[in-house]
């Protein structure tokens, strides 16, 4: 019965990790704004909406390679195999394969831990949240006094990707678990 809740929660594991990858992580918007006397002029520095995989193209783009290469090695490859393998051990019931497998994955599933390190890098960066400066300066031109105020606002917040990811690392910590914990009931 616990193969079959394992495997249940492999299946579900996978469910969630595939939207988690593709739909938007976060939100990211700054803007700025200047006021010049009773003038003001705003723009929008940043507007984006990034995925996991979006994430990992746009940083491959800006050239910052390594970064981009442990950020798919850990939240898009390793996740991949330790489903494929629990799939197979669950498939090759009773053998010495799945008891290999199921321990080889429970050795790995210590590295599920950089999949927690993502969400904790993408929580970093959504604390950012409302984040406002504001600076003030006088300037004196031909004999003017002007006033010149520069603020700046940064909104972020977590997209429906970041509850996809973040719920298939808890159900494939605990499937992972579960089959871990099958293999030891029949010793």
């Amino acid at each position: 019965m616990t193969k079959h809740i394992g495997f249940f929660l492999n299946i579900v594991a996978i469910g969630l990790f595939i939207p988690g990858i593709l739909l938007p992580m976060f939100s990211l918007d700054m803007n700025m704004l200047a006021g010049i006397g009773t003038s003001q002029l705003s723009t929008n520095i940043i507007n984006k909406e990034l995925s996991l995989l979006g994430t990992i193209s746009e940083l491959w783009q800006d050239q910052r390679i390594l970064v981009a290469i442990l950020i798919f090695i850990f939240s898009v490859i390793i996740p991949i195999i330790k489903s494929f393998l629990l799939i197979i051990a669950y498939l090759k019931k009773h053998t010495r394969l799945e008891k290999k497998l199921i321990s080889f994955v429970g050795a790995i599933g210590k590295w599920s831990m950089a999949d927690v390190f993502i969400i904790a890098i993408f929580l970093a960066v959504l604390s950012t949240n409302h984040d406002e400066t504001t600076a003030e300066h006088k300037l004196n031109l031909f004999g003017f006094n002007i006033n010149l105020q520069m603020s700046s606002e940064t909104l972020s917040s977590v997209g429906q990707g970041f509850y996809y990811f973040a719920g298939y690392c808890l159900v494939s910590l605990l499937a992972c678990q579960i089959a871990q914990c099958g293999l030891s009931k029949k010793k």
